[in-house]
């Protein structure tokens, strides 16, 4: 997760960036900032992960 995290982090306008676990389930990925959700999206399957929202 820390993968995810270091790729979002760099994006500009990203203040912060976790990834908060849940057992079982999805993790949940918490960004701060004014960064594009496009942008954010595409870091995260760059890294290798899949991105779904709510």
């Amino acid at each position: 997760m820390k993968t995810v995290e270091k790729a979002v982090s760099a994006l500009d306008g990203v203040e912060s960036a976790s990834v908060e676990l849940v057992p079982g389930g999805r993790s949940r990925l918490v960004v701060g900032g004014t960064a594009d959700g496009a942008a954010v999206r595409e870091a995260v399957t760059s890294a290798g992960y899949t991105f779904t929202s709510n």
